[in-house]
């Protein structure tokens, strides 16, 4: 996997749940997602899809209006990397899966080393 994108993913995305979120938001950009509507679509626990929009929406991937989320990377840069992953994720999923289950035994290391590889965020 690219650096980039495997430090992208390891800032970013905590869980394939997150990852679950982020396609299904970025399939309908133009949709703001009820959470009720967002957990049956994900057939999960509002807590849990509440966990990942807000972990997507810290990382500048999608925004909240009025109880609602939607996609909305907030630089090109972002949106470059979320349509990589997403690439990556429909060509190469049990690598992705293995991506984000496989997390470097310094979190904090790895976050700084996702502004150092990519400056993703600016």
């Amino acid at each position: 996997m690219d650096p980039g994108l495997a430090a992208f993913v390891e800032a970013a995305i905590p869980s394939v749940w997150a990852l679950e979120a982020l396609l299904v938001l970025k399939r309908n950009p133009e949709i703001a997602w009820a959470s009720d509507d967002l957990v049956a679509e994900m057939r999960a626990s509002t807590t849990l899809v509440a966990d990942c929009t807000r972990v997507l929406q810290r990382a500048g991937l999608v925004i909240e209006q009025s109880g609602s989320v939607r996609y909305a990377p907030a630089s090109p840069a972002l949106a470059a990397l979320a349509d990589a992953l997403q690439n990556a994720w429909r060509e190469r999923p049990v690598a992705v899966v293995n991506m984000i289950t496989t997390r470097r035994s310094d979190p904090l290391k790895g976050f700084a080393d996702s502004f150092r590889l990519g400056g993703w965020k600016g």
